[in-house]
């Protein structure tokens, strides 16, 4: 199949133009922004929809933000399809109205030409805070979504340009940190005004109709790019089943189960079985879901699709309601993000036999976050956002790659000068951990790990990580990743180890070290080649002990050089 395109130029330009559009918007956000989640850890997102809320281009930023967005435009339209003006500006970040969780406010603006809508600039951002009872707004104990922060329905903050400043002030008066989300809201303002300057300049060039004719024949194109690469899958069902580590509130594993359906070029997600809401703030929306299965699926494909409406149309969801998949209000959702990254684990490992040449084995579950609260003397609230990325699991091809956003998030290890120089923490340790890569023919990516000293007293931290017990899969006989972990005050007489999501009061002195999990192994370890083991000694990434213990390779009394015989005899005698 092909698409069919009446001007392969014209076509290939305008596909260019609207995707590096997006692209501008992101920018625009990671250049204005004030909070170190967005300007530097780069959680947010950009797209560009047409005049009937289809996504045509989103920038290359947080994807399991960005299948999301046609539910957010379907609640805008829902609540204003016959009153949008040019100059107006709609926020939300309800869950049960179109948004993910309460941290992400979308920015949605329509734009005009001559007085005819042709399009809308779309922007979300995961503010530092949004309020509720916990710095950051992300509490994994929160057991109910008024305990999280200020909720917004689908509604107009700026209206045909004129700012509604009594509904701005109510935003800002229900915040820790009034300023800084005035600074990151008023950036997605920004990317919206310089995604919609564009839009208006593409329909000037084209004309209003040949504009509308592109945006069909991108989302075709999509569509029929998607259709090619499912064509070239063995028809099936294709099942796994992983778990998130527990709720936090003391429950066991949390159960995820899909059953993937390839039937021609249509895919069908059925994610029946999988665990029902749960009591903590770990529940997602169903739009969330969809967008990391749709996430997983390009990055399996690994090809150059435009993620736009036409790439979802392939796509049939089976979803259970009042599920951690699609949480029924007053559910919390504030950490629903380690629910996107199980969705993604779990659909992965069922692509992985579909696609055995492009699945890799698991990461590490997830960004690990660790949010501080600090009360100043004077009452002034401080949030900090200290964002670890840990590494990927290896791939049929290669080693896992380290400390690295896994696919579903796209973010970036927030800089230790930026969470130093308020002068609340210090940073005393940053790097990897040898061993910890699951072993395999290819290796795992390793442990990352921050140690950090608290400055102040009245200090909180809420964190969120996982990981701890369903350890990363390996895949075709590779060894699973290492378990992650938070410790506080590692090595002094009060070391404890803290459970992977806890909320508690800390003061000054006290240290925390946290710990990703590492990535999983692909292929018999057995196999490796022995100069990559070697490799890995020298560099710190495995230990010589490790390297006996997982790859059956013996190393001489310098530890520098593979005793080749010796090694040959260890691993032949473990195949016996």
């Amino acid at each position: 199949m092909s698409p069919t395109i009446r001007d392969a130029a014209t076509f290939e330009v305008f596909r260019n133009a609207v995707s590096g559009l997006a692209d501008e918007m992101a920018i625009t956000i990671l250049r204005t922004a004030h909070s170190q989640i967005v300007a530097s850890s780069m959680d947010f997102s950009a797209a560009l929809c047409d005049a009937r809320g289809r996504i045509i281009a989103q920038a290359n930023t947080c994807p399991v933000h960005l299948g999301s967005i046609p539910d957010a435009m379907e609640a805008v339209f829902a609540e204003f399809r016959d009153t949008f003006q040019d100059g107006d500006i709609y926020l939300l970040n309800d869950p049960d109205l179109g948004g993910m969780h309460l941290p992400d406010i979308f920015a949605i603006a329509p734009i005009f030409t001559n007085s005819q809508l042709v399009g809308f600039a779309v922007t979300v951002v995961n503010h530092a805070d949004v309020g509720g009872w916990a710095a950051g707004s992300m509490a994994v104990q929160s057991t109910n979504i008024f305990a999280e922060g200020i909720q917004i329905p689908p509604s107009r903050l700026v209206d045909a340009s004129v700012t509604n400043q009594t509904f701005y002030d109510l935003i800002l008066r229900n915040v820790r940190e009034p300023e800084m989300l005035r600074g990151d809201l008023e950036s997605q303002l920004a990317a919206c005004h310089a995604g919609s300057k564009g839009i208006r300049e593409l329909v000037t060039r084209y004309g209003i109709d040949e504009f509308d004719h592109l945006v069909d024949e991108l989302l075709d194109y999509s569509e029929l790019l998607v259709r090619n690469a499912l064509d070239g899958a063995p028809d099936g069902e294709y099942s796994f089943e992983d778990a998130i580590d527990d709720d936090g509130l003391g429950s066991g594993p949390i159960p995820f189960r899909v059953k993937i359906t390839i039937a021609d070029s249509d895919i069908t997600f059925d994610f029946t079985g999988s665990s029902p809401q749960v009591a903590s703030a770990l529940n997602a929306t169903a739009s969330f879901t969809r967008s990391a299965s749709y996430a997983s699926l390009q990055g399996a494909l690994g090809s150059d699709i435009p993620a736009n409406s036409g790439f979802y149309r392939p796509f049939t969801f089976i979803i259970p309601e009042a599920s951690i998949l699609n949480g029924r209000r007053p559910a919390a959702r504030g950490a629903r993000g380690l629910v996107a990254y199980r969705i993604i684990d779990t659909v992965l490992g069922a692509l992985a036999t579909a696609f055995p040449d492009r699945v890799p084995a698991a990461g590490d579950g997830g960004p690990n976050s660790v949010a501080v609260g600090v009360t100043e003397p004077n009452g002034t609230s401080v949030v900090l956002w200290d964002i670890l990325c840990g590494s990927w699991g290896a791939t049929p091809t290669g080693d896992g790659n380290d400390a690295i956003s896994p696919l579903g998030a796209n973010l970036a290890n927030t800089p230790i000068e930026e969470l130093e120089q308020s002068g609340h923490l210090r940073i005393d340790g940053y790097g990897y951990l040898p061993d910890t890569g699951g072993a395999g023919q290819f290796r795992g990516g390793l442990s990352t790990f921050r140690d950090m000293t608290l400055l102040y007293d009245n200090t909180t931290i809420q964190i969120r990580s996982d990981r701890r017990t369903s350890q990363p899969y390996g895949l075709n006989g590779g060894g699973s990743g290492a378990s992650s972990a938070n410790v506080l005050n590692l090595g002094a007489s009060n070391e404890e180890l803290l459970p992977s999501k806890p909320h508690r009061a800390v003061g000054a002195g006290d240290r925390h070290r946290q710990v990703t999990a590492g990535g999983g192994g692909y292929g018999d370890p057995l196999t490796r080649d022995l100069q990559l083991v070697l490799g890995d000694v020298l560099d710190g990434k495995i230990t010589p002990e490790g390297a006996l213990r997982d790859y059956g390779v013996v190393l001489d009394d310098a530890r520098t050089a593979v005793l080749v015989d010796e090694t040959r005899s260890e691993r032949t005698s473990r195949t016996r």
